[in-house]
């Protein structure tokens, strides 16, 4: 796939976070549900120092960790937030939310916003960031594009392969990607008891404000071809990345399959299986460096803040052991 280097973005403006966020919109174009669009949100440092963070969030996601972005910031780290297509800022009217069929087509906007980080900012040490399926989608991009500014990726419980039996991700991967070839738009039924969405939310159980409409705590509906597109990323991963950064992968130390609200909803990871994300942590690059935090959630930054505090002394150790200078 050749990168346009032509995209069209709107003037910034102010983010749904309020000031000092900003937000642009870049346009890609037209698919079969009409216009598509990205957004780029952004928050500068206090001071220039040509560094910044580029964050993708996971699946019925979109950004609005703010806390960790004031860690970035703090160390003077410009930080960048990608809602790729579909997803928050992003999902237009008539759209099917998350919706795509080859994780490639990503490369579009993440091409875009390098182009935008590293060129018009004039950025030349740029760290990486992803969450959930924006940790595989992510590693991907960066293993065909091999970018020049790139100093570390940080993988946040990134989704490395699919949950369930051997037999569900042997023979019912064969049979799902006949599926989502043929019949791409046809729902993978799947039960979702929203109770990680409640755990987080802080007008349930949770301390975090979010949009419920961009991240609903039932999820989104996933759909053949998505899926089929997930696996086939998978697949590519675990042949073995060439990721040319250091690489920190976070997760929970253990995961948990609550079917009501309990203590683990909150200090396990509800979402993925802890130990395929240790598995195939190795297979992003040859400098990687995994960390299990106790106590801490799917999205370990929003984690209770006794784990959430575990992380940023990890993600403060690696910094500086590998990044910093």
């Amino acid at each position: 796939m050749t990168p346009r280097q032509d995209h069209d973005t709107t003037q910034p403006r102010t983010d749904v976070l309020g000031p000092p966020w900003e937000a642009e919109t870049l346009d890609l174009g037209h698919d079969e549900e009409g216009p598509v669009v990205a957004t780029l949100v952004s928050r500068r440092a206090a001071h220039p120092t040509g560094r910044a963070v580029l964050h993708v969030h996971g699946f019925a996601d979109y950004f609005f960790q703010v806390e960790y972005a004031a860690w970035w910031l703090e160390r003077g780290y410009d930080f960048y937030a990608l809602d790729l297509r579909k997803y928050g800022r992003s999902l237009l009217p008539g759209q099917t939310a998350n919706h795509v069929t080859d994780l490639a087509v990503y490369d579009e906007e993440l091409d875009a916003a390098w182009s935008l980080i590293t060129g018009r900012d004039d950025h030349d040490h740029v760290v990486v960031s992803a969450h959930s399926t924006g940790g595989l989608t992510l590693p991907l991009w960066l293993d065909r594009r091999r970018p020049e500014a790139l100093a570390g990726v940080v993988l946040n419980s990134p989704w490395l392969d699919l949950q369930g039996s051997a037999l569900l991700r042997t023979i019912g991967t064969l049979v799902l990607k006949e599926i989502g070839r043929r019949r791409p738009r046809q729902e993978i039924k799947r039960e979702v008891n929203g109770l990680y969405g409640r755990s987080l939310h802080r007008d349930h159980d949770g301390e975090w404000d979010f949009d419920l409409a961009w991240k609903p705590l039932e999820s989104f509906r996933v759909h053949a071809g998505w899926l089929r597109a997930v696996r086939e990323g998978h697949a590519r991963l675990q042949q073995g990345l060439d990721v040319p950064a250091p690489v920190l992968v976070l997760s929970s130390d253990r995961s948990s399959l609550p079917v009501e609200m309990d203590e683990d909803v909150h200090v396990t990871d509800v979402v993925l299986e802890v130990p395929q994300i240790r598995r195939w942590a190795t297979a992003v690059g040859a400098h990687v460096t995994y960390v299990a935090v106790p106590g801490a959630r799917h999205d370990v930054v929003l984690s209770r803040r006794p784990a959430r505090e575990r992380v940023y002394a990890e993600l403060e150790r690696w910094h500086a052991a590998y990044v910093a200078d």
